[in-house]
């Protein structure tokens, strides 16, 4: 990898290009990228925009959908859903749970403005720091609120149509992926509602099986084989 470069000393967060040119961080503390080194890019548009929210919107044959994300992280998951919803006439109401958000500054480095229209970046970059705690209206189609909350206390009286959980990896956040923290993301999710992420194990697929939800394999991003989605029961 190439292009990095320190962004935040103190944390040392910095800058990674991955492999389809788009850049993520790197989170010394965590010992993780905040995405695939694969393709920041191509991860969130395979794994949540299209395994996850226009699949639901395939099934349902709808023009509006709420999404809960696990691990806000960039605000690149966030961006290119908003980017499809806008362009597509979507209404989308979507909470971001970040328990350590990122400073707008180091946001505005990610270089995300390249992949989304002009429109969507610089709502996101003018409303992002209103949205905290609050649903704000980032513009005529899509309203967005962050969380600045562990998941674990994270509260809601909203049932959610889709759960991106994109939280780091079960082998340096386990906390995470155990089943108090899956159990207690799962019930804000919608009967007929979809879960989606990047991850696939035995014991995922075994956790959301006894939450009444439906699990099935899906192709992976690049550098993945596999990658899970699953629906909630109806009659959950």
């Amino acid at each position: 990898m190439s292009d990095n470069n320190n962004i935040d000393p103190g944390q040392g967060l910095s800058f990674v290009t991955t492999g389809d040119g788009s850049k993520t961080i790197w989170n010394p503390q965590v010992g993780e990228n905040y995405h695939s080194k694969h393709g920041a890019l191509q991860e969130s548009i395979h794994v949540f925009l299209n395994s996850g929210l226009r699949h639901f919107l395939e099934l349902t044959g709808g023009d509006k959908a709420s999404i809960l994300e696990v691990g806000l992280g960039t605000g690149l998951n966030f961006l290119v859903t908003a980017d499809f919803c806008t362009k597509n006439n979507i209404q989308l109401e979507y909470t971001g749970i970040e328990a350590y958000p990122l400073s707008t500054d180091m946001l505005g480095q990610t270089g995300y403005d390249q992949y989304v229209s002009p429109s969507t970046w610089e709502n996101f970059q003018s409303w992002y720091p209103s949205s905290i705690n609050h649903l704000v209206q980032v513009n005529e189609h899509c309203q967005l609120k962050t969380a600045h909350t562990k998941l674990t206390d994270f509260t809601s009286d909203e049932l959610y149509d889709v759960i991106y959980f994109d939280a780091f990896a079960a082998i340096h956040q386990p906390e995470m992926w155990n089943q108090e923290a899956i159990a207690h993301t799962v019930k804000f999710l919608r009967p007929g509602g979809i879960f989606v992420t990047y991850a696939i194990t035995g014991n995922l697929k075994r956790m959301l099986k006894a939450l009444s939800l439906k699990v099935e394999k899906a192709p992976g991003a690049p550098g993945k084989r596999e990658m899970l989605r699953a629906v909630l029961s109806r009659e959950s």
